[in-house]
């Protein structure tokens, strides 16, 4: 445990947890700041996650510690690390922290990609889904239907669903039927319920559920077989999705991997879209 990252450290200290949603916004805090977190006071932690300060000390006692204090102690001794200087991002505008905060969003997900066997397991449940459903609503709407762009070239039967409504579940039943196997779902804040409805309905039909999301304890993780966490910036008046979009294209190579004709099927992309003059060289 000692070599990992204090992110990474973190994440195992809350693994198996059955917290509340208070709770997992305050795991959810405490991994995004995991170099700080070892120096903060229990009002500093409530308030870098908008909760309460009972709800810290609460949160403490629910992971088997006496309260806050012997917690902290924990994070020092096993997560040392020297804090950042306060004020040290005094030098740079909001434009530039938000910058700033994404490229720390995307070490995080560089130290989670130092284990590939969860991207590896993704790849190979969702090259192996025929049909293969991609689902994301809302704000990651986006993120399904670029997914889905990318996919769709080397994947043989890729279904975006991006839009909610009586007939999402429609559109699961008929990829059930058809074949699919896995289901692949980017899930961001804030998280419409109708996607966790959703994954749990996919669920009980027999689907495996891969779900990228902006935390391991995001609200679509109790219908996930396999989760990968990627967060989100927060610096500016709408979140950025940076990471989330950088381990979608990461899951796609790795799906790649279990498409023995998967580079076929982007040469003869690349010579039907030179003879239409899709694009301009």
């Amino acid at each position: 445990m000692s070599g990992s990252s204090p992110a990474a450290r973190l994440q195992q200290l809350f693994e198996g947890r059955r917290l509340t949603p208070t709770q997992r916004r305050i795991a959810h805090s405490m991994v995004r700041r995991a170099g700080d977190v070892p120096f903060l006071s229990s009002v500093e932690l409530a308030e870098l996650a908008g909760v309460s300060q009972p709800s810290v000390t609460r949160f403490a006692v629910a992971l088997g510690f006496d309260g806050y204090p012997a917690l902290r102690k924990h994070l020092r001794e096993v997560a040392p690390a020297e804090p950042e200087p306060v004020g040290g991002d005094d030098a740079y505008n909001e434009y530039q922290q938000a910058v700033l905060g994404e490229i720390e969003n995307l070490r995080h997900l560089a130290e989670l990609l130092a284990d590939p066997g969860p991207v590896e397991r993704a790849g190979r449940l969702l090259a192996a889904s025929r049909p293969l459903p991609v689902l994301g609503l809302r704000a990651a709407s986006s993120q399904a239907r670029g997914f889905g762009y990318f996919a769709a070239k080397v994947h043989p039967d890729v279904r975006v669903l991006d839009e909610g409504g009586s007939m999402l579940r429609d559109r699961i039943d008929a990829a059930r039927r058809a074949g699919a196997s896995a289901l692949i779902c980017f899930a961001l804040p804030r998280h419409p319920k109708e996607v966790v409805d959703a994954l749990a309905y996919a669920q009980e039909q027999g689907l495996a559920v891969v779900s990228v999301a902006d935390s391991a304890f995001a609200p679509v993780a109790k219908h996930s077989d396999l989760l990968i966490p990627a967060a989100v910036g927060t610096g500016l008046a709408f979140d950025t999705a940076c990471a989330p979009m950088l381990l979608g294209r990461v899951l796609l190579e790795a799906m790649c991997d279990g498409l023995p004709d998967a580079q076929a099927r982007l040469e003869e992309f690349d010579a039907t879209a030179a003879a239409r003059g899709l694009f301009v060289e």
